[in-house]
């Protein structure tokens, strides 16, 4: 494995650090300081329209396709992540654009659903967002016990349940719920479905409050006899469905797991960075556990690193890396935290006072071992691959 950066991952990650350090940063600090997601139409979104963010890598319909653009490698993109998550984690997720959503749609969406969903997306008018509706009170990290139901009437399905900490929702122009057909059969009955933002029976927007991570929106929100088309049905109801369903889903946690890794270990050299800083301000570096701990945490956050870029070296080449993600997310959430903890107690009485960069990368990095799927999670997916944990 060479993981050596080439001349185009260079000019992503010095483009990434600078837009990091004179408007990512400054915006995570300022929602942070709010206590509250940035609006909609913050000069910050504009921005980023005004530099061709938060476009759909899909080319266009068909006979009108855009010109296919320079295609990142997974190992640039665990590198370019790693990068805006040093300067702020929380404002990545609430750029504008597609997200999560979109490996599945340009998996298995039909030519129509693209055409209609992602053409807003392929130069923007303004700021947009789409999301991915899976999370719900008695389900997070087992996906598969989602209640949101899904009831085919006449001509089109009828939608009533509820979701969770779904990030950009009252946002997004639609929201790609997962929902069931029945819930005593599991997995198998899971679905996708497009609804579009004013549909009616979906509303009850409510933007939680978070410990960390306050640059982006994780909200609430309730569909009661909500009403699509059958043509919002994700891939269609002339093919086998069954593939947009459960299966589908799980794609999009499991390439996004080695991404949160990056994130982990970007906000871990974050903390790390503002410890030496301190230490050095505060001449500590003369106390040799001081030394030891920061040499300690340096060396371990490039091991987190190399276990991602591992994972995603395996993405590249189509070979299964599911161990691999998995450990990668549980080991880098875990040191981002440790990271985040020594520089706090660097920090000492002036980490209570909430005004340190370092206390705040302490309140975010938490997130990192919850999403897509929790660290103990990973540890259960790990066993069940290296010693046959029993499923």
């Amino acid at each position: 494995m060479d993981f050596g950066i080439d001349a185009a991952t260079r000019v992503l990650l010095e483009r990434a650090r600078e837009i990091g350090e004179r408007e990512v940063r400054p915006a995570g600090l300022e929602a942070d300081r709010m206590g509250a997601p940035l609006p909609p139409d913050h000069s910050y979104f504009k921005r980023c329209i005004e530099r061709g963010e938060g476009r759909t890598r899909w080319r266009g319909p068909v006979g009108r396709e855009r010109p296919a653009g320079p295609r990142r490698t997974t190992v640039q993109t665990l590198l370019v992540a790693e990068e805006y998550a040093y300067w702020d984690r929380g404002i990545g997720v609430a750029n504008p654009g597609v997200g999560l959503p979109e490996g599945n749609v340009l998996a298995i969406g039909t030519e129509e659903q693209k055409e209609h969903f992602l053409t807003p997306f392929l130069e923007l008018d303004r700021p947009r967002w789409a999301c991915f509706g899976m999370t719900e009170p008695g389900a997070g990290s087992d996906a598969a016990a989602i209640r949101t139901h899904a009831r085919k009437d006449g001509d089109g399905w009828v939608l009533n349940g509820g979701k969770c900490f779904i990030g950009n929702a009252s946002r997004a122009d639609w929201i790609l719920v997962q929902a069931t057909l029945d819930p005593t059969k599991g997995r198998a009955a899971q679905r996708a479905f497009f609804v579009e933002q004013g549909t009616p029976g979906l509303g009850g927007f409510k933007i939680e409050k978070k410990m960390g991570l306050k640059a982006y929106e994780s909200t609430s929100f309730s569909l009661e006899d909500c009403r699509v088309p059958a043509s919002h049905l994700l891939g269609g109801e002339q093919r086998d469905t069954s593939r947009a369903g459960f299966s589908t889903a799980m794609r999009t946690f499991n390439a996004g797991r080695p991404v949160i890794a990056a994130n982990a270990v970007g906000i871990g050299r974050a903390a790390l960075d503002e410890a030496l800083r301190f230490a050095r301000d505060e001449d500590r570096l003369g106390d040799p556990r001081v030394r030891d701990r920061l040499e300690a945490m340096t060396r371990k956050l490039r091991m987190a690193r190399l276990l991602c870029l591992r994972a995603g070296w395996l993405a590249d080449r189509e070979q299964p890396n599911i161990v691999e993600a998995s450990m990668s997310k549980a080991m880098a959430a875990s040191l981002g935290q440790e990271a985040t903890t020594l520089g706090m107690e660097l920090l000492g009485s002036r980490a209570a006072r909430g005004d340190h960069l370092i206390e705040k990368l302490y309140r975010d990095v938490k997130a990192m071992d919850i999403v897509e799927g929790t660290g103990q999670v990973q540890r259960v997916i790990i066993a069940r691959q290296l010693v046959q944990l029993p499923r």
